[in-house]
């Protein structure tokens, strides 16, 4: 870069030794001489004042150490679009030997190209590429117009991120020549957005996947260029301090998947702004701190008409305390799916495996937990661990087996919405069922079990007591033991009196009686 500068390269984004930064001021600082270029650091680390020298302000930055000033010939302001696929996909042609295989260069460095040879082929013809990554590759322009177009019409997924990209209105430069693009990330670009609506002719005709974390976008700006995404189904704005301030009116209708995770500006009457959006799947809001929600329009066992087509729900790492929060979910007409982990109430002192229990027996119809397929039988156990472990709270607040007398407060029913229809499933719970157990005492954890052997017709049925943390692994040893059978060759399963006609497998050896909820009276089931 020579000493001759104008005024164009304020707002450029730079490279100087692998730092990225903005360009803030251009000019001569005394009693140096020369010129200086004034930039604002990505990381305020690598800075040494507020833009500021001996007692003169030449430019201003966000942090007090973000700013230095640099000499031109030790920035770097980028390369064009095409220059940049050149120098990592372009393959130099060279003299080969008979029988020998040629190292190639790509991007620089050596590859070899032993059982690659149908890759540098394709990546030596950029006419047929259809997939490139530019990320940390300094792009920072479109380059010469319509030269993208001529060199790669097929290019369909583009990864822009980090590099030196300023402006929308060069990133539609490039998309402008790339009208088979699918998927574009360009994370950790600082982006100017345009103050009025951009020009929309054919943008991002085909455009489904947009990344843009880490580029400051404001929610106004993402309205605003959201009509040039007219079949964009996934969105991603992690870490832009996003505050949602309006509702999206006519754009945003085709996205099925939204990212705001670690915008902290972010609360839930904000969320009800985007809860009409018609096609949202799934809903990505990790680390933003929220720690309640409320559907207003939802009473007590009622489905909510706020995100009508929401499937998954990630909320980790946030301030979640309450069980309320947790009921409120139950309202989803169309979850399947949560994650919420790192929560002060999934951190807490019940143990993962309780809270787990609870969150399925709380959420109908949820099928996946924490990436974790909830089957019928962990859903049969929790509801059953659940509704007989505020059993005692039901019956004080009100609750009675007779339906009749059946009317626990408004106060418990808030608190536990599902718990009479999990009364109505399983029946309600039976004092024997609620008596207070003494963990010390062996008998008190004894459970008396019926044994039958449905394809031994010689076999009678008989009656052992067992411990109810006994896994089933030892139970088929003991059998094992008793049958004179190899425990490989055991299959167990149980009935209960409490739901006649149907039969559960035991089928996970780890896992102890209580785990799948065998009760005093039930009927074990041993088949070879």
């Amino acid at each position: 870069m020579n000493d001759t500068l104008t005024l164009d390269v304020i707002g450029r984004r730079v490279e100087v030794n692998g730092e990225h930064a903005t360009v803030r001021f251009s000019g001569v600082v005394p009693p140096v001489a020369g010129l200086w270029l004034g930039v604002e650091w990505d990381n305020p680390a690598r800075g040494k004042h507020d833009g500021s020298h001996e007692g003169i302000v030449y430019f201003k930055c966000r942090h007090p150490t973000g700013g230095s000033f640099v000499r031109p010939n030790k920035v770097n302001f980028g390369v064009d679009f095409l220059t940049a696929v050149n120098n990592r996909y372009v393959l130099e042609d060279g003299p080969e030997e008979d029988g020998k295989e040629q190292p190639v260069t790509i991007g620089n460095k050596p590859v070899e190209t032993i059982g690659f040879d149908s890759v540098v082929k394709q990546q030596s013809q950029l006419s047929k590429l259809q997939e490139i990554s530019l990320r940390n590759c300094v792009v920072s322009c479109a380059g010469d117009k319509g030269e993208i177009a001529k060199a790669c019409p097929n290019i369909r997924r583009v990864d822009l991120s980090r590099n030196l990209l300023s402006s929308w209105d060069e990133v539609l430069s490039i998309a402008d020549q790339l009208k088979h693009l699918e998927v574009l990330n360009l994370s950790e670009n600082k982006l100017r957005f345009p103050s009025g609506s951009p020009s929309l002719a054919g943008t991002f005709p085909a455009l489904k996947v947009l990344v843009l974390n880490r580029t400051g976008i404001t929610w106004a700006e993402v309205l605003r260029c959201a009509p040039g995404w007219p079949v964009l189904e996934e969105l991603y704005l992690k870490s832009n301090d996003i505050s949602i301030s309006e509702r999206p009116a006519d754009v945003l209708q085709t996205v099925k998947l939204l990212d705001l995770s670690s915008n902290p500006l972010i609360d839930e009457n904000q969320l009800f702004l985007i809860a009409y959006l018609p096609r949202l799947e799934q809903l990505i809001l990790s680390d933003v701190g929220i720690s309640s929600i409320h559907f207003p329009d939802a009473g007590t066992g009622r489905k909510t008409s706020m995100f009508p087509s929401l499937q998954y729900l990630v909320v980790n790492d946030n301030q979640i305390s309450q069980w309320s929060f947790i009921n409120e979910l139950d309202k989803l007409q169309s979850l399947r799916a949560l994650s919420c982990v790192r929560n002060p109430l999934t951190e807490g002192g019940s143990g993962p495996q309780t809270t787990r229990q609870f969150i399925i027996a709380k959420i109908g119809q949820l099928k996946t937990l924490n990436k974790c397929e909830i089957l019928p039988e962990e859903r049969r156990g929790a509801e059953l661990d659940y509704r007989k472990a505020f059993g005692n709270e039901w019956k004080k607040a009100g609750g009675h087996q007779d339906p009749d007398k059946n009317r626990p407060n408004e106060e418990f029913l808030a608190a536990h919405p599902r718990y009479q229809s999990l009364c109505l499933k399983y029946g309600a719970p039976e004092d024997g069922e609620l008596k207070t157990r003494q963990p010390f005492l062996l008998k008190n954890q004894l459970l008396t079990l019926k044994i039958k052997y449905p394809n031994q017709v010689d076999q009678k049925v008989t009656e052992k007591q067992l411990p109810d943390s006994m896994t089933i692994q030892k139970v088929k040893g003991l059998l094992s033991r008793l049958l004179k059978v190899p425990v490989s060759e055991l299959l167990l399963s149980y009935e209960s009196p409490k739901m006649p006609g149907r039969e559960i497998e035991l089928e996970n050896d780890q896992q102890s009686l209580q785990f799948y909820s065998v009760e005093n009276g039930d009927y074990l089931l041993v088949r070879w």
